[in-house]
């Protein structure tokens, strides 16, 4: 039989700890505990200073006898691996040697190439992609709507949430689309989600069948891939030019394809905007052929040239295009929080998979989001970033053409948050970003993008957290010493 601690955790132990004793083997049961602790030290889930458990709770979870607990105590702290601190109680020792604090090399298989993200919850790297201006954020303002929400919550709200999303912020949604992107919806149409992973995931699993034809710009949103590989669905890469995704190959391709997933406004990675006469062409094949169009509009509010152009969706006039929508670019990615909407003839279908799909996402956050869109504060803030990265991108261009020279030639795009460096004749973007990636600058290479094009060379680059030209010429100087 096992008895199991399922997790003692403190202010000061970073992970939950898990401790089992199996009181059938021939070990005793305080070397069984002495064991566990050393595993968990040698694992990281315990670090040097971190407190362990009392030994009379210990004792008490185990249904052990409290001098079983006392002495593993003692054999730990005897071995360097505990050291007691009188009444603030028991912790790991801070003078561990390296060595025990290793972790066993190839645990872990290595990161693929195409699946590398930089997001993984610890600060931003320099030039990371897809971040907003964290710094510009009115998180005072942003603070107190929280705030609001969590001191005035009925019972009621703590209970699942809406599946399909909390309805005041599906009609702020509505609207807000209705009057910025030309997208006339009805809220039962606004599906709240948490990623656009999310929102392919509740398409496919409402209108595909397995095996079904899916064209995707080639080059593409390269976290997209990995998700659609996994999917039922059959990648056809289209290849994208200086007008778009070119509707023709599409339809040379595959004629039949069941999906096409674009992003028109601002073509990731490159830059690009879907002209109007392919957009009329995609929607033509689309209703032909009774297939379904995925519109990624990630950021097309950030346009610094003219005004943000109308949504594909806004010319839809066959009920054929689910736009997919995001907050974690106009306000930042920690919410979590994206949309999709459904064409009116699918909404029944979306509503039964959303039911099944997940059980919502947090009351708290989308009721605050809706609370900073009623208020104003989401237009206001939008037109304050607008400009704000108008200059940064007008800065950092200036800054990286100046430091790496003939090396790169930047032209900046109309609207997006990351520039495009094309490098040189002879020179491997692979190879000079894993390079950049080494002195800590999460510069991204363009032909990592592409699927079955001939890839270009290339650098992608954020710059919307440079905060001033001193920050950009830094960040350039790093850039051009780690390149050689």
């Amino acid at each position: 039989m096992n008895t199991s601690v399922p997790s003692f955790r403190n202010a000061e132990t970073p992970s939950a700890l898990q401790l089992r004793i199996d009181r059938t083997l021939d070990q005793p049961m305080y070397l069984q505990i002495c064991q566990r602790f050393k595993t968990a030290i040698e694992l990281g889930h315990l670090r040097a200073g971190d407190r362990v458990p009392a030994a009379r709770a210990l004792a008490a979870e185990l249904s052990l006898a409290r001098s079983t607990v006392d002495l593993a105590y003692r054999i730990l702290a005897d071995e360097g691996y505990f050291q007691g601190r009188g009444a603030a109680g028991t912790v790991v020792s801070p003078r561990l040697p390296q060595a025990v604090v290793a972790r066993p090399q190839g645990s872990l298989p290595p990161v693929a190439p195409a699946t590398i993200v930089d997001h993984d919850g610890k600060a931003p790297k320099p030039l990371q992609l897809g971040l907003p201006a964290l710094d510009a954020f009115p998180r005072k303002v942003w603070n107190r709507l929280v705030t609001h929400r969590l001191r005035g919550s009925e019972p009621m709200r703590l209970g699942y949430p809406d599946p399909q999303g909390f309805e005041e912020l599906r009609e702020r949604i509505a609207t807000y689309l209705g009057v910025s992107r030309g997208v006339s919806c009805v809220p039962e149409q606004v599906f709240v989600t948490t990623g656009l992973r999310t929102t392919l995931e509740l398409s496919l699993r409402s209108l595909s069948s397995p095996g079904d034809a899916f064209w995707f710009e080639d080059p593409g949103y390269i976290l997209a891939r990995p998700f659609l590989h996994n999917a039922a669905v059959t990648v056809v890469p289209v290849p994208v030019d200086e007008h778009g995704l070119r509707v023709d190959e599409g339809r040379r391709l595959s004629p039949y394809a069941r999906f096409a997933m674009v992003t028109p406004s601002n073509q990731s990675p490159l830059g690009v905007t879907l002209s109007l006469e392919r957009r009329m062409a995609l929607l033509d094949w689309a209703s032909e052929a009774g297939s379904w169009i995925i519109e990624d509009d990630y950021d097309s509010e950030f346009r610094y040239q003219g005004r943000p152009l109308p949504a594909l969706k806004s010319l839809d006039r066959n009920d054929r295009v689910i736009y997919a929508g995001t907050f974690s670019k106009v306000m930042f990615p920690g919410l979590r929080l994206a949309y999709a909407v459904a064409p009116l003839s699918a909404v029944r279908r979306f509503q039964a998979v959303s039911s099944n799909l997940n059980a919502g996402s947090p009351y708290l956050l989308q009721s605050s989001v809706a609370d900073f869109m009623a208020q104003g504060h989401f237009p206001r803030h939008l037109k304050k970033m607008r400009q704000l990265y108008a200059e940064r991108r007008a800065v950092a261009q200036r800054a990286f053409q100046r430091v790496l020279g003939e090396r790169v030639r930047i032209d900046l795009r109309p609207g997006g948050l990351h520039l495009l460096a094309r490098l040189a004749d002879g020179d491997s973007d692979m190879a000079l970003a894993e390079r950049a990636r080494d002195a800590g600058l999460a510069v991204h290479p363009l032909s990592r993008w592409y699927m079955a094009a001939p890839p270009r060379q290339g650098l992608l680059m954020g710059f919307a957290n440079i905060a001033d030209e001193r920050e950009a010429l830094r960040l350039a100087g790093r850039l051009q010493a780690a390149l050689g």
